[in-house]
């Protein structure tokens, strides 16, 4: 079908939409590999496209239609993959949905994205008798058997290969670059997710910016689960580029440079502790002789630096969000400590203060956004009209998330709004105190959050997870922070765990922590007599 649009600014129709890019693979680099997994399975794009078809088919048999929605409830893998293109094929928005939901939460997303056929792991169809399913109608099973709920039609995913061929008639009009490819719900870190309006423009947008550096002979290691932004766009990248990805079903610290090197991937993204895991264990030959040229780093910490350093791999540092398409992003190898980088082409970034008025170089402000190109950022918020204009107030976009510029441009986080910490008068950013507990030779992860202070404001709570087999003192703890920090960053509350809850994209659910708060088994500083004076921890 012809393009639909003559704005240069937006990618043409066979650069960005799902149907148009496989239908043009598939025509000229039919035998090229698309997909290589850990276990030497390797799929073509001749070999994805016919799959895509058949599972179109096969969605388009259970109603599906251009604009429709189809809920895809599965760990990563061909299945995954396999509904999302063919949903795309449709004209109609694929929306991946978190493995971990269940309850209020599962609910919610299942009646907030209106979707009429949902794909899931058999693992998880037992959820499904727990709540509402709206406008539910299929439920197809993969992986196993399930028995699905009543009121629900169930169908097993082999089903799809012996679907009736698909018509060349499906569309009612062509799929443009600004409609809806997915709903992509955020983390739910703090509460109820908000699903995100993704157009073809603005998934296209986010990989090419993410990867600049990435080009058709790479291959990009999809490890973090597809329904999170970042895998998305990696995929994405590589998918309308005419590259290839390695697909891992989910990150292992044990095994995560032999699926590099099985897969041959030369550039992967590292989020949250992936990095700090990875650079805490034993350099092993599987790391040495790694493929990966390439990290991006989101932050790009120390452990993203020295994973580089020592592999000889290039490392870049970047700042993104479901809702908008990686407009920070830094050069090879930064060498400004904390660097997100800079704002790249075709977008403004501005820091503001809670009345969007822009706050001086070197100040703490809100991050705010435009783009050059119309849809490379988000649609809004699926059916929350309010969220949207909130968000979008006065035509930019507001991220949430607080940053400092310094007077080159470059951009250095400091923290989530809503994650900040307010102790007796002073600001304080929960992630720069976490680096500084994790930087203990002990302690394998923390998270800072603010409690309620019986003097107003806020008390600080550290929750650390020690390595296996090391045991730490509170006391000896904060002997290490003191030298480290301003005065009031030092916690007045300790407590230890065995883990923190994550969620599977590694983000820690702060919200939990806050709602446990300051637990029996939590030290407190000051109750102990402890004082910090002159840069050292006094005893009572």
């Amino acid at each position: 079908m012809a393009s639909a649009h003559i704005d240069k600014r937006i990618a043409a129709q066979d650069e960005c939409v799902v149907r148009n890019v496989l239908i043009r693979h598939a025509r000229e680099q039919p035998d090229k590999v698309f997909i290589a997994t850990p276990d030497g399975q390797n799929i073509t794009y001749g070999e994805l496209h016919e799959l895509v078809i058949k599972t179109a088919a096969a969605l388009h048999g259970m109603g599906v239609r251009q604009d429709g929605f189809v809920m895809s409830w599965l760990p990563n893998g061909i299945d995954i993959i396999k509904v999302w293109l063919a949903t795309n094929y449709l004209g109609a928005v694929h929306v991946p949905i978190n493995t971990a939901y269940r309850g209020g939460l599962l609910e919610h997303v299942v009646n907030n994205s209106g979707a009429t056929v949902l794909v899931a792991h058999h693992d998880l169809v037992a959820r499904l008798a727990d709540i509402h399913c709206g406008g539910l109608k299929h439920v197809v099973v993969a992986g196993g058997t399930a028995a699905v709920p009543a009121g629900l039609i169930g169908h097993g995913i082999e089903e799809f290969a012996r679907a009736a061929p698909l018509s060349d008639d499906t569309l009612e009009r062509d799929i443009a670059p600004w409609d809806v490819q997915s709903i992509i719900y955020t983390s739910g870190t703090t509460g109820p997710s908000k699903g995100v309006l993704s157009s073809y423009f603005h998934l296209w947008s986010t990989g090419q910016s993410t990867c600049y550096y990435a080009g058709r002979d790479d291959r990009s290691l999809c490890y973090l689960p597809f329904f999170h932004a970042a895998s998305m766009a990696g995929f994405m990248k590589m998918l309308c580029d005419g590259g290839s990805i390695g697909l891992v079903g989910a990150f292992d610290t044990k095994k995560f440079w032999q699926d590099i090197n099985a897969t041959r991937s030369t550039t992967c993204m590292m989020l949250g502790s992936v990095a700090t895991f990875l650079a805490k264990q034993e350099r092993a030959d599987a790391e040495r002789q790694t493929t990966l040229k390439t990290i991006l780093g989101a932050p790009l910490n120390a452990d993203v630096k020295e994973i580089g350093r020592r592999n000889g791999i290039d490392a870049y540092a970047c700042w993104n969000m479901t809702e908008t398409s990686t407009p920070i992003i830094s050069r090879a190898n930064p060498d400004k400590p904390g660097t997100c980088g800079s704002a790249r082409q075709g977008v403004t970034a501005r820091l503001v203060d809670a009345n969007d008025c822009e706050v001086p170089v070197g100040e703490v402000g809100e991050l705010v956004l435009r783009t050059d190109a119309p849809w490379a950022m988000n649609s809004g918020y699926r059916n929350e009209p309010e969220a949207t204009a909130r968000a979008w107030r006065n035509g930019w976009f507001h991220s949430g998330d607080a940053f400092r510029m310094d007077k080159d441009g470059e951009f250095f986080f400091v923290d989530r709004i809503k994650d900040a910490i307010r102790r007796r008068g002073e600001n304080i950013s929960s992630m720069e105190l976490e680096r500084e507990v994790n930087a203990h030779p002990d302690v394998a992860d923390s998270a800072a959050v603010a409690v309620p202070s019986e003097f107003g404001e806020d008390d600080v709570l550290i929750v650390v997870v020690p390595k296996p087999g090391c045991s730490i003192d509170p006391v000896r703890l904060l002997e290490f922070l003191v030298p480290r920090m301003a005065y009031y960053m030092v916690p007045r509350f300790v407590r230890f765990a065995e883990q923190l809850p994550k969620t599977p994209t590694m983000k820690t659910e702060k919200h939990l922590l806050r709602k446990a708060g300051v637990t029996a088994d939590s030290w407190d500083r000051e109750k102990a007599g402890f004082v910090v004076k002159r840069e050292r921890l006094v005893a009572p």
